[in-house]
């Protein structure tokens, strides 16, 4: 069976400043992360009518962010 995944712009009527290098979705499909070129890790509320809202952004990696992964509990 397959399943469909719609696709969801990032974004209103302009780009971020900030270039988007990995995507993760939370298992319960209300969050997204993203992780950027310039270090920083951003959290979005994802809404069941797939309306998306910045929640926070973390700052401190000196490095691009190429990879997310959730941990095991």
């Amino acid at each position: 069976m397959k399943t469909l995944v719609p696709a969801v712009a990032m974004w209103g009527r302009t780009a971020p400043s900030h270039s988007i290098t990995a995507v993760m979705i939370t298992d319960d499909q209300q969050t997204i992360v993203t992780g950027s070129q310039e270090g920083q890790i951003c959290l979005w509320d994802l809404s069941s009518d797939l309306q998306i809202s910045s929640k926070e952004i973390l700052f401190g990696h000196t490095a691009s962010v190429t990879c997310l992964a959730k941990a095991r509990e």
